[in-house]
């Protein structure tokens, strides 16, 4: 098991820039694509992701340690530490479980398809930590290898349902045809948020503000811009943070350039996939009629979306107050604020990027995401402990990604109703 374990870990440890190519090429070849455009298409692939992920560490390297200053300005005191997805994923990677889901995973998903039970294939390697982390959660609880087996391919199925069912909302509103988000985290915040956004759509009052990127263009011209939304925003997060004048600039700018920039990132990246699209429904018209497949890919590709973004960025002091004030929340929100945009993927298309109801759907998800954080807590320190080091003064840790996910928080129901049973 150690060595497919460590078979595992050198694969993710090249990166999606260097695996994606590899994996997009040889799709490229099952779906009887031209060697040399399938590898075209993936080293395009390859350097669109690459594009991405220098974006994306440009958007966490700024808002992090501005959230982390927010928080020592206000001096909030709460007992579990948001660790971040980072931490939670070393810990899951680190559970005798891990190794052998990935391939566990993969023959899920391919059945699936040949049985039509689902139209995605997932192709997004690494974010089948989402996954391994419910077998994981089953396994500190029960220490039973076949129930976390199953609660491990009981969360893939939900996600992969729930990619199939908002792909078309994904083609629609982010224009990434033939594409579906089988992430984790943004299927579990979507799950909750899209029926939440709908009932906020129809509060009265509320249901008649249609404020998006375009509709805010047009009322305020060049501040309308999403590179001028994206340094407006930045600036907001640099003063609550306390910054300097000149750091708050530089904040400013750099979210500027993340909402100017991610536009095309995605763009470049798209360009590499429409070869596989086309070809993978050529075969599939030819065999199954007019089927649908979708390639399933990292929900970070929404945050080439002004209105993800921007909802994404306007959650991170909202959250933080939403810590402070909610009732029976201990969790300090920390780690995983840079990454509330992806968390928000699913629920701004459903809200067709109304920024007013998607900050507001999202706010409701966050409370409710806070309590199953809260909840978490002591497993996911008993999943972390030894594995990495915690955050000075912290007496737990948990994180919004995993611990305030609600597919993993009903696989922790779940276990800990079971659990007796293993005893």
């Amino acid at each position: 098991m150690q060595a497919l374990n460590d078979v595992v870990q050198s694969m993710l440890a090249v990166g999606p820039s260097v695996m994606l190519p590899v994996i997009i090429f040889l799709v490229g070849l099952i779906f009887r694509v031209k060697p040399s455009k399938a590898l075209t298409a993936g080293i395009t692939v390859g350097i669109g992701m690459l594009g991405i992920n220098l974006v994306i560490n440009l958007l966490t390297t700024n808002v992090g340690p501005a959230a982390q200053a927010m928080v020592k300005r206000f001096g909030f005191h709460l007992t579990i530490i948001d660790a971040g997805w980072p931490a939670v994923s070393a810990g899951t990677w680190a559970q005798p479980i891990s190794a052998i889901m990935i391939p566990i995973i993969l023959v899920v998903n391919v059945a699936l398809l040949l049985m039509k039970l689902t139209k995605t294939l997932d192709i997004d390697i690494w974010n089948y930590w989402h996954m391994i982390a419910a077998a994981a959660t089953a396994y500190v609880i029960t220490k039973s290898w076949w129930f976390s087996i199953v609660c491990g391919v009981v969360y893939e199925v939900a996600v992969l349902i729930i990619a199939d069912k908002t792909a078309p909302k994904v083609a629609e509103y982010y224009g990434l045809e033939g594409i579906s988000f089988p992430t984790g985290s943004a299927a579990a915040y979507g799950l909750l948020g899209i029926p939440i956004g709908w009932v906020v759509s129809k509060i009265p009052g509320i249901k008649k503000l249609d404020v998006d990127p375009e509709t805010i263009q047009k009322r305020f011209g060049v501040f309308g811009e999403p590179m001028v939304m994206g340094i407006i925003i930045g600036i907001i997060l640099a003063a609550l943070g306390g910054y300097s004048f000149p750091n708050i600039l530089k904040l400013g700018m750099a979210m500027g350039g993340v909402m100017f920039l991610m536009p095309r990132m995605v763009k470049i990246l798209m360009e590499g996939l429409i070869p596989i699209q086309e070809g993978a429904q050529k075969i599939l018209q030819e065999r199954y009629g007019d089927r649908e497949i979708y390639l399933g890919m990292d929900a970070a590709l929404s945050t080439g979306a002004p209105a993800t973004l921007a909802t994404g960025l306007l959650m991170v002091p909202i959250t933080l107050f939403l810590a402070i004030i909610l009732p029976g929340n201990r969790v300090l929100p920390f780690g995983d604020l840079a990454t509330i945009p992806f968390f928000v993927a699913l629920i701004v298309p459903s809200r067709k990027g109304n920024i007013v109801h998607s900050v507001l759907s999202c706010t409701i998800v966050m409370a409710i995401g806070l309590l199953m954080a809260t909840d978490f807590g002591p497993t996911l320190t008993t999943m972390m402990h030894g594995i990495v080091t915690f955050p000075h003064g912290a007496a737990q840790v948990s994180n919004l990604d995993t611990g305030g996910n609600v597919l993993n928080w009903l696989i922790l129901k779940f276990s800990q109703l079971v659990q007796p049973l293993f005893s």
